[in-house]
């Protein structure tokens, strides 16, 4: 990578990396929640990731890259870690409050992730682009706050007996 445009490039296509993965992983996370409201974040959040996926398709295409060719290890990483916790939490209340502790990791990854693009397209020059990853972004941020409200208002509570 010589030149910022080669840096997002590169962030991209671990962007599109990181929503395949997910896309792959959500619906295991939603099967382990308990919690319907907890389940139901985690589908409907699917449905959302793929469309973070398609918009990533339509940025690349936009730019004329391929958005694959990047393995995101820091997802990876984070999933690994996700099942790892499924397969350790014996009680349901724990399983749930620790999925939202696991999801909101997640979620900050990527907030991070976009956000950067989201500067790196407005620095080029990518305007319209810039806009879309800011939708994807501020979707990240909506997913967090909600996770946020199930485990303060009900869930980390119910883990504490």
């Amino acid at each position: 990578m010589k030149t910022l445009e080669d840096l997002f490039e590169h962030q991209l296509k671990d962007l599109y990396s990181a929503e395949s993965q997910l896309i792959d992983a959500l619906p295991k996370v939603a099967k382990k929640a308990n919690d319907s409201k907890l389940k139901k974040a985690f589908e409907d959040h699917l449905e959302e990731t793929k469309g973070h996926k398609k918009r990533l398709e339509e940025i690349c295409e936009t730019l004329n890259i391929s958005a694959t060719g990047e393995t995101c290890k820091a997802m990876k990483g984070l999933i690994k870690e996700t099942e790892s916790f499924m397969d350790e939490a014996d009680d349901k209340e724990v399983m749930d409050a620790g999925l939202i502790a696991e999801a909101q990791r997640v979620e900050h990854y990527e907030i991070s992730g976009y956000g950067t693009a989201v500067r790196y397209a407005k620095e080029l020059g990518h305007d319209d682009i810039a806009s879309k990853l800011q939708k994807t972004l501020d979707e990240e941020y909506n997913a967090d706050n909600k996770l946020d409200k199930l485990a303060e208002n009900r869930l980390n509570k119910k883990a504490i007996s």
